[in-house]
């Protein structure tokens, strides 16, 4: 079977979207351009914490060493969105752009990343990188993230929600309807740090409505919590008219 690197590098003919775990997504192109956000690749999170419940249950199935990404967004500074140990390495090569929130300038000036193509950015901002249309976009972490953002990716007509961990915020649902519509909403189930939990993603990712719904940050800490078991229950008890997708981490799909 073909490690994931590999996976990426041979989708070829459509648009792909991976899956990394947590909240880490690849989008691939037609052109075979690439764009990944929040990637968790490495442990750093249990390294800097020094704490079991955030020790990485998940596998690394992906080596910064392994691919080159034409764009990273990380939507705040907390590490299992800019992962310390792997973006300076994913930034290596100085043609990869990085578009993360104003805050994370603490990170990478700690970490000697002074590049020109590193770019801080804020809600109502908006990129162009190659094939891919990014728009920053609200969300609420709380005091613990007050920069971070989410984002609305366009790639070869498809119109990607990223909500970016934030509580449940009904009052923003219809500026998002206005940016939409969207193929697919992706947000937090975890309810904890300031998220969403399983019912509440279920009510705001409906109430925006997507062809396509999913539910992600959970499973990679023990101390994180998310069921999307439960979520898929909420789903159903909203009548709901998307359709729900459970994604497997290192899974691909055509978006």
């Amino acid at each position: 079977m073909m490690d994931l690197a590999t996976r990426i590098l041979c989708a070829n003919n459509d648009t792909f979207m991976f899956y990394l775990g947590q909240a880490g997504y690849i989008l691939k192109s037609k052109s075979g351009q690439l764009l990944g956000v929040d990637l968790y690749l490495s442990d750093c999170v249990e390294r800097v914490e020094g704490h079991i419940g955030f020790k990485r249950m998940l596998p690394k199935i992906l080596s910064p060493f392994d691919i080159k990404l034409d764009c990273i967004i990380a939507t705040h500074p907390h590490l299992d969105h800019f992962d310390m140990d792997s973006i300076p390495e994913l930034m290596a090569n100085g043609s990869t752009q990085l578009y993360s929130s104003v805050e994370c300038r603490a990170l990478t000036n700690k970490l000697d990343m002074l590049q020109d193509n590193i770019h801080y950015v804020k809600p109502g901002d908006n990129a162009k990188v190659g094939d891919f249309s990014i728009e920053f976009v609200d969300c609420d972490h709380g005091k613990g993230a007050p920069d971070a953002f989410g984002v609305v990716i366009t790639v070869d007509d498809r119109k990607i929600y990223m909500a970016g961990d934030t509580c449940l915020r009904l009052d923003r649902v219809d500026d998002m309807k206005q940016i939409g519509p969207f193929d697919i909403v992706i947000g937090p189930i975890n309810g904890a740090y300031g998220n969403m939990n399983e019912k509440e993603f279920a009510v705001y990712s409906t109430s925006i409505g997507a062809k396509t719904i999913i539910p992600c940050h959970y499973g990679m800490f023990a101390s994180h919590g998310g069921n999307p078991g439960l979520f898929l229950e909420e789903m159903d008890n909203l009548q709901r008219k998307s359709s729900v997708y459970i994604m497997t981490m290192g899974e691909q799909i055509s978006i």
